[in-house]
């Protein structure tokens, strides 16, 4: 039985050591590193503080089949015996296969169902798993360092666990392609995703005119960024095109993908966010949950390559802010920190403190701006906020 109506529920945070097997190796850029670094900045820092995390268990093959092919997982599942010919994007340089496979991905996905499932039972109205948000698996192969798609399984999962319109918003710098395509014909589900330009960035897709299926057209939603966007324009387009989305779309709860490869030193993409930016971006978020989805936010993390510098200090904030426990940007990093990533990584330059100094204001979007960022804004305004009963071309929509 849930929680009393009314009642606020403290969040949950899923975590456990074992989801680090997720391990691609050698010098694979998803280093389950940042992960680890991550718990322990907010460990020292204080944020998890008298905390119990939720361990996730493994998926089950019926909850991967929501989403995945049987024939897709009976291929991950003999990768690791196979010697070549293993099709379905497995074995590749973006995909290798490592040892145990298929039980460290199931139990990515299966963080990501803890954390719907203690939204779902009332326990929390808040839930984060920062090891999830591998949005680039499809039904039928790895893509993009993603074996299985633990967002959309999720998704599935909560459609059929007391949920009628759930809204995922997608901020990782690459577009949401495994998420858009579970559910590209499915009216029940908004899906957001705010990337680079397809022109310029794997995978290639996320124009603003993918709207979605024939039943269910306006609900895939693509805003493709220059390369450069700093954090005032990508907060700009942010909140000239999600606000007025969700509100129009009444999610009953909110589930985002918060990849950090949008940072300016990120080695694998080209826009130019940084941390600031990104603890604005999960503070936006928590007012839309609490403003649009009565409360509800399934947070789960996803790309980010700087793995030291950037990634632990935008999660910290991450789990920060969802659970109400918003760092000071001007807080200096623990002195047990430092010296653990001194040893552990000797050579990387660390900042000091849990911000850049940047500044994250901006000009609200109007409707008469012609730089780069502004056409990106109304081509996406113009494709789908009609379908939505919105004017594209009044900013107060």
């Amino acid at each position: 039985m849930g929680a009393e109506q009314g009642v606020a529920r403290p969040p949950a945070v899923v975590w456990d050591e074992s989801v680090l097997a997720y391990d691609l190796g050698g010098d694979h850029p998803l280093n389950p590193l940042r992960l680890d670094l991550t718990i322990k900045l907010a460990t020292a820092l204080g944020v998890l503080d008298g905390v119990d995390p939720v361990a996730p268990a493994h998926a089950t093959d019926p909850e991967l089949e929501r989403v995945h092919d049987p024939a897709y997982l009976a291929a991950v599942r003999a990768a690791p015996s196979t010697a070549w010919d293993l099709g379905h994007g497995l074995g590749t340089t973006d995909n290798p296969v490592f040892d145990r496979m298929h039980e460290a991905s199931s139990l990515v996905v299966g963080g990501s169902l803890a954390a719907a499932r203690q939204i779902a039972s009332g326990a929390a109205d808040r839930a984060v798993s920062i090891a999830g948000g591998l949005h680039h698996a499809m039904r039928d192969r790895a893509a993009g360092f993603c074996v299985y798609n633990d967002c959309a399984v999720a998704i599935s999962w909560l459609l059929d666990n007391g949920f009628d319109r759930v809204a995922y918003v997608d901020t990782d710098v690459h577009h949401g392609d495994g998420v858009q395509a579970a559910f590209y014909d499915d009216p029940r589900v908004l899906t957001v995703s705010l990337h680079q330009s397809p022109l310029s960035l794997w995978p290639g897709t996320g124009r603003p005119t993918e709207l979605g299926g024939p039943n269910a057209e306006g609900t895939a939603v693509n805003v493709a960024l220059p390369p450069g966007t700093p954090d005032r324009g990508w907060l700009r387009a942010f909140h000239a095109v999600v606000p007025s989305l969700l509100t129009a779309f009444r999610p009953q709860v909110l589930v985002t993908q918060c990849g950090v490869d949008s940072h300016r030193e990120d080695p694998l993409a080209d826009l130019s966010l940084t941390v600031d930016g990104h603890r604005a971006i999960y503070r936006a978020l928590r007012h839309l949950a609490d403003t649009t989805a009565n409360g509800k936010w399934l947070a789960l993390g996803g790309g980010g390559y700087e793995l030291v510098r950037v990634v632990p200090r935008s999660w910290t904030h991450l789990l920060a802010t969802v659970l109400d426990r918003d760092v000071d940007p001007r807080v200096p990093l623990p002195a047990s920190w430092i010296s653990h990533v001194s040893k552990t990584a000797p050579n990387w330059p660390l900042p000091t403190a849990m911000t850049e100094g940047a500044d994250t204001s901006f000009a609200p979007w109007d409707g008469s701006g012609g730089d780069p960022v502004d056409e990106a804004v109304r081509a996406t305004r113009r494709a789908v906020f009609p379908l939505h009963g919105l004017d594209p071309e009044d900013a107060r929509d």
